[in-house]
């Protein structure tokens, strides 16, 4: 990768999009991204895998983490990366190949910032947790993550997205009696008895929860049914899949036991299947309000979990801030909007500067 690539973040965002890394298969860009980290020589470069992780030791007062994952979904038709206009089409540009460009190309060319920074790349984020690179790191490498505050450079459309809500998903099992259907009378219907859960829901009423300024409003919903076993069987089981996404003031024990209490006299079955907690905002850290300042705009609540909860779990006030638009994230039409690319590499030099 030429040094014209890496100190435009524009021509460095099509690089890396132009190298694909779905999901289990990061070892190229890996391989580009350290080449690039290892001919700054302000930089300690190390790699575990397919994460890497460099670092100034400037001896400053304070350290601050960029991180990003270097990993896409499958993509969709939607390579090589083109440009019409002032936007730039592609897998991976919105999540979150434009944040990426942004943390090397600050990596590699602001050898003097005002903190110690940490940059992380690492893969896997778009699967399941147990494979994601920065969860394995927080376990096996917890000394990569520390420092005083972080930044996700996630998809955010250029805004400031504070905290991050936590995930449950929880399974409900209803029971019956299998039967003929032409003697249904008996059996007893396992899909009838799910209704009264599915009611339930209907009548839900969200919580919305202002913290810090930030507002985070929940949502429990029904995301999967199933049940029957064939055209003429009194089905004996049905299960519905939920999912809650709860703010940060809920600790994941806080977050499993509203569920059931949700559900509590209805006769279900409940199984909680995958969870993560959430992240409270934490900007009243420092350098996280002069990372606000820098921005000049007033931070949000993030809708949706991102990995700013692994830095939270273990003290460390982070936030998500990035280029891309969320709502194209994953999409056959993923793009992102140059200009927004430009303006994210600015304010984070002023800042870093």
């Amino acid at each position: 990768m030429s040094s014209e690539t890496l100190a435009d973040p524009v021509a460095l965002t099509r690089a890396l999009v132009d190298i694909e890394s779905v999901s289990g298969d990061e070892q190229r860009i890996t391989d580009t991204v350290e080449r690039a980290l290892r001919s700054a020589p302000h930089l300690a470069v190390q790699r575990d895998g397919n994460v890497l992780c460099a670092r100034t030791e400037l001896g400053r007062e304070r350290r601050v983490v960029l991180a990003g994952h270097l990993d896409t979904v499958p993509i969709a038709d939607n390579l090589p990366a083109r440009v019409d206009g002032d936007v730039l089409w592609g897998c991976g540009t919105s999540d979150m190949k434009s944040g990426d460009a942004l943390a090397l190309h600050l990596a590699v060319t602001l050898p003097a910032p005002r903190h110690d920074v940490t940059y992380l790349f690492y893969d896997c984020e778009e699967v399941e947790a147990e494979r994601n690179g920065l969860n394995r790191i927080a376990r096996t490498r917890p000394d990569w993550l520390a420092a005083d505050f972080a930044i996700l450079l996630e998809g955010t459309y250029g805004e400031i997205e504070a905290g991050c809500q936590g995930t449950m998903r929880a399974r409900l099992t209803t029971t019956g009696v299998r039967a003929h259907s032409a003697r249904s009378w008996l059996g007893s219907n396992a899909i009838h008895a799910a209704g009264e859960a599915l009611d339930r829901l209907r009548a839900y009423s969200p919580r919305t929860v202002v913290i810090d300024g930030c507002e985070y409003r929940e949502g429990l919903n029904a995301v999967r049914i199933a049940g029957g076993v064939a055209g003429n069987i009194v089905p004996d089981e049905c299960t519905i899949d939920v999912n809650f996404r709860f703010a940060p003031d809920r600790t994941e024990a806080e977050a499993h036991a509203h569920v059931r209490e949700v559900f509590a006299g209805l006769p279900v079955h409940i199984e909680i299947t995958d969870s993560a907690p959430g992240a409270l905002p934490g900007l009243s850290e420092p350098a996280a309000a002069e990372f606000l300042a820098a921005i000049g705009t007033k931070p949000r609540g993030k809708f949706g979990w991102t990995d700013v909860a692994r830095f939270a779990a273990i003290g460390i006030p982070a936030l998500n801030y990035g280029p891309g638009d969320p709502n194209v994230a994953h999409a056959r039409d993923e793009r992102v909007e140059i200009p927004r690319i430009r303006a994210g590499a600015e304010a984070l030099r002023r800042w870093l500067s």
